[in-house]
């Protein structure tokens, strides 16, 4: 009988038939057991799709909010410069309109509020922008949830936010952002 040399005796051989199983499977466990992150933004619904024209309505200037707010982040409030901190008390006022006493049941319901960004704007001032006039219209219905039910508005039941939503309806109306430098014609 012949002898085996050590080389054949010794092979660096490894049995790598069931890595492509074990790799599969690790990659099953993964996917499985990942969870992923939705992105999150703002809440915004928005009106469903139409290949109708829209209606143009001739709305009072009266009833607009203007908010601008250009490329240096800078706000422009009915005309006014207007700081950030200062625009969810003024939102507030303007909605509930307090100086018009003839129509004030119908004075949240008319109110528009209109904002407009160029391109340039930041999206932290957007964002702020954005969160104080919503700060605006949850202060309202809070407190008209605690004067009409006695509880905040996060309490109330969904019947009574939606009595609260019709009489103080949140109408945001965006207008399609400038380019830099581009000049407003309003």
């Amino acid at each position: 009988m012949a002898r085996k040399s050590a080389k054949d005796r010794l092979s660096n051989e490894i049995n790598a038939g069931s890595m492509a199983d074990i790799a599969f499977l690790l990659l099953i466990f993964f996917l499985v057991t990942t969870t992923i992150v939705e992105d999150k933004g703002l809440l915004v619904k928005l009106p469903p799709w139409s290949d109708e024209p829209p209606e143009i309505t001739k709305l009072k200037t009266r009833n607009v909010f203007s908010v601008l707010v250009n490329a240096s982040n800078q706000l422009l409030v009915r005309g006014v410069p207007t700081d950030i901190k200062d625009l969810k008390d003024r939102t507030k006022e303007f909605i509930m309109n307090p100086s018009r006493q003839d129509d004030l049941a119908e004075s949240p319901r008319k109110a528009i509020i209109s904002l407009k960004n160029d391109r340039g704007t930041h999206y932290e001032t957007y964002f702020e922008v954005y969160n104080e006039l919503q700060a605006a219209y949850n202060e309202l219905r809070t407190d008209e949830a605690l004067k009409r039910f006695g509880k905040d508005y996060e309490e109330c039941t969904n019947e009574q936010r939606l009595q609260i939503r019709n009489d103080i309806p949140l109408i945001l109306s965006e207008a399609e952002p400038t380019s830099f430098g581009e000049e407003n014609t309003e």
